[in-house]
């Protein structure tokens, strides 16, 4: 019989170092033998949401859709690590109900760290006017109430945050220990 499949949902402002510790993450999981599938925010967008622009609607659709392709994943035994900046509750709520095995990592960080970080540039084409709706800036970042994991990144390397992580998953009983 396979292992049920799992969603570990990271959430947080860019330059937050979501996309960073999934990375952690999933090496080690691949390593213990799990069949492990990386959703990347820039990357999903291209071919699973290339016509939505960044206004509210726009995000709310992309990441319900999002959303059912990581259930899809893990009802096929596959451990989905969705690294997306995800910055409404009410997506990660729905994200939430609709994903049966589901577990959210905020990925804490600073909005003045993030800014100094910047590795793709979004915070100076935002402040330059050249980008709108940058999350943190001229569009709020909602942090979750009551995630099952908070990762400090101004506190812990991204390997801590990935054990962190990995120790949360192993109990609450995901396999593998």
């Amino acid at each position: 019989m396979t292992d049920p499949g799992y969603v570990v949902w990271f959430t947080g402002l860019p330059g937050s170092g979501k996309s960073t510790i999934a990375r952690v993450v999933g090496t080690d999981l691949t390593k213990r033998g799990r069949k492990v599938e990386l959703l990347d925010g820039d990357e999903v967008r291209t071919w699973l949401s290339p016509n939505e622009g960044f206004s509210r609607e726009d995000r709310e659709r992309h990441l319900k859709r999002v959303a059912h392709v990581c259930q899809l994943l893990a009802r096929n035994g596959i451990t989905v690590l969705a690294s997306f900046v995800s910055p409404y509750r009410s997506t990660r709520e729905y994200a939430r109900r609709t994903i049966e095995n589901f577990v959210e990592v905020y990925v804490k960080c600073s909005l003045q760290t993030c800014v100094r970080r910047d590795p793709k540039g979004l915070y100076r084409k935002a402040a330059e006017g050249k980008i709108g709706n940058m999350t943190g800036m001229q569009d709020p970042y909602e942090e979750p109430p009551s995630p099952e994991v908070v990762v400090d990144t101004e506190k812990l390397t991204p390997e801590e945050g990935a054990q962190k992580v990995l120790s949360t998953l192993f109990s609450m009983g995901y396999p593998p220990e």
